[in-house]
């Protein structure tokens, strides 16, 4: 008789009993760590870059390589005796771009070509230096007088090789739903940054087709995304009433948002001065098209697409003024990737809770 209760106790396995609150503190923990990470990600956590980054330095200065302390941006003087030019790499309509070397270290010089564009270049080069962040690319010296402007190197190039280098054998291994919407939260964080930037709303203007797009961002080694050029970044400032508008010519394609297209038809011919000004909701229209590019064409990839069907659907609204902003597309997006991570990680987790 004694047995009994001692039999009846046995029918509860301990294992069946923890199962249930094992699940959930694995769950948990996952979840922490990539609210952790988003956290850590988020645009002005840090009180500049030097606070993410060891290699990172004080406005002024910067680390390269190998480099202990951090050096002043170099003079016209040191970048004339130090830095040697290896080959060019690029040509645009403002300024060729040459491979070359520092210290032993590979670098990029940039200079000026059409004397009518230095407006341009000179824009450029104060937009780097006054938004030096994660998001931007590293400056290492400027010679105003020789319209010269000196940056960091990266091997891996602009966005526009992106599925080129992915199917490099070495990178495959991140050629990932995870790793493509990793990047496609760096090129949100970036327009984000620019609409919130130190120095007001900036508009991303060289942004007229795709291709453009992707030429002026950088595929760092560890795949994240920088920024690279900064020709033409217009302010908005809406409590003074002033709009932009990218360049003096006539915009056309789908690409573009509809505030920039010639709004009066074809029968009336384009004029600058009729053409209307518009705001950093043209950057939010041609996030869709640019997501599509960086997510691929990997398993993963179509489910990623479907949850981000609705934020997609209401930055192509034709109103400007319904479009979400940078920081909420950011938002959603960063919501995705914690949802997915979870739901990859810990299949049952949804039936169990």
């Amino acid at each position: 008789m004694e047995r009994k209760p001692h039999s009846v106790r046995r029918e509860f396995p301990p294992r069946e009993v923890s199962s249930v609150p094992l699940a959930l503190l694995l769950a948990a923990v996952l979840l922490l760590n990539a609210l952790l990470y988003l956290y850590l990600s988020k645009p002005g956590i840090s009180s500049g870059r030097a606070g993410a980054d060891p290699g990172l330095c004080p406005l002024g200065y910067f680390k390269l390589g190998a480099m202990k302390n951090c050096s002043p941006w170099l003079s016209c003087e040191a970048i004339n005796r130090e830095v040697r030019k290896l080959k060019c790499v690029g040509e645009g309509a403002v300024k060729k771009v040459f491979l070359s070397e520092w210290k032993e270290n590979k670098v990029v010089l940039s200079q000026l070509t059409n004397s009518e564009l230095k407006e341009d270049f000179l824009h450029g080069l104060k937009m780097l230096k006054a938004l030096q962040s994660k998001h931007v690319v590293r400056l290492l010296g400027y010679c105003e007088q020789q319209f010269t402007i000196l940056t960091e190197y990266h091997p891996l190039g602009s966005l526009r090789g992106l599925n080129e280098t992915l199917h490099i054998p070495k990178y495959k291994g991140v050629n990932t739903w995870h790793h493509r919407l990793m990047l496609a939260i760096d090129y949100v964080g970036i327009i984000r940054y620019l609409h919130s930037s130190p120095l007001g709303t900036l508009v991303m203007c060289d942004s007229n087709d795709l291709d453009k797009v992707l030429s002026q961002y950088l595929l760092t080694s560890d795949f994240h995304i920088l920024v690279n050029d900064l020709d033409a970044l217009p302010l908005v400032n809406r409590s003074a009433g002033r709009l932009v508008k990218c360049g003096h010519r006539e915009l056309q394609g789908e690409f573009v948002a509809p505030e920039q297209r010639w709004p009066y038809g074809e029968e009336v011919p384009f004029e600058d001065d009729l053409m209307p000004s518009y705001d950093e909701k043209t950057d939010i229209w041609k996030i869709p098209d640019v997501s599509n590019f960086l997510l691929g064409h990997v398993e993963g990839s179509d489910i990623l697409r479907l949850h981000l069907f609705d934020i997609h659907a209401a930055c192509k609204k034709r109103d400007p003024a319904e479009r979400p902003s940078a920081q909420e597309v950011l938002d959603t997006y960063r919501k995705v990737l914690t949802l997915l991570i979870r739901e990859v990680a810990l299949p049952g987790t949804r039936e169990m809770l």
